[in-house]
């Protein structure tokens, strides 16, 4: 019986230095065993019933200034408007800070816009300039645009088929930029963006909500120089603009 023994111990002493040379460090009871393989069970289970985790999606923030240099780029090439591509000599896209607090809006460029490939650069873009300084507001702290990209053949006002195909761009602007106002310039400047039908002298002056923003209609400065008359109303439309910008 001590034989018997012996050797059982002698076999338990061989298996336990096989295991420590094999890196087992740790033999469990049974009953261990047995409650670890449940818990393992378990963890498993559980975890199978888990929702899938949901990556997150970084989106990167835009850049306005690259985005409105692109979208200049890629209307540069626009045929959306064959008969004005035809006939234009520049898309003129707009120009100004890009994160400006005051946007203005006009119709379409004219001759010498289309010369320059900048907005607002003749007779009446010179005017602007001065209405703008009259108040103290810098040209370069502005943003400005138009309805229509490409000029109208005759200086013609834009047709209703061309604003649609190019109003989704100013919109685009309007975005990027976020302004805090927009001041139209002029009847189809303000018709197209707010859909009325009233004439600029009935609308001038008078504030709107626009896409989040306050938008002032005011007089094209073209007309003013046609009916200078009116530049007292235009001047207390300028002046209600630097009022709202000053208090925004």
């Amino acid at each position: 019986m001590d034989d018997l023994l012996q050797e059982i111990t002698d076999q338990i002493e061989e298996y336990l230095r096989t295991q420590q040379i094999n890196g087992v460090r740790y033999i469990l009871p049974q009953a261990d065993v047995e409650q670890v393989i449940i818990s393992n069970r378990d963890k498993k289970k559980a975890k199978a019933q888990q929702p899938p985790v949901k990556s997150k999606v970084v989106v990167a923030p835009v850049d306005p200034v690259k985005e409105l240099r692109s979208m200049a780029n890629d209307l540069s090439k626009c045929q959306k408007c064959i008969h004005l591509a035809q006939s234009r000599s520049n898309v003129i896209f707009g120009e100004g800070n890009p994160r400006a607090q005051i946007m203005f809006i006009g119709e379409a460029p004219g001759a010498d816009e289309d010369r320059q490939g900048r907005p607002f650069v003749g007779k009446a873009g010179q005017l602007l300039t001065k209405m703008l300084a009259a108040v103290g507001i810098d040209r370069n702290d502005v943003y400005i645009a138009n309805i229509l990209k490409c000029r109208p053949p005759g200086n013609r006002n834009p047709d209703q088929t061309e604003v649609e195909h190019c109003i989704g761009y100013l919109y685009r602007q309007i975005e990027l930029i976020a302004p805090k106002l927009i001041c139209t310039l002029g009847s189809v400047a303000t018709q197209s963006l707010l859909d009325v039908k009233e004439g600029i002298t009935r609308i001038r002056g008078k504030q709107f909500d626009f896409k989040g923003c306050t938008l002032v209609p005011t007089f094209h400065p073209s007309y003013l120089l046609r009916s200078t008359h009116m530049k007292r109303e235009a001047w207390m439309d300028m002046l209600l603009i630097k009022k709202i910008i000053t208090e925004i």
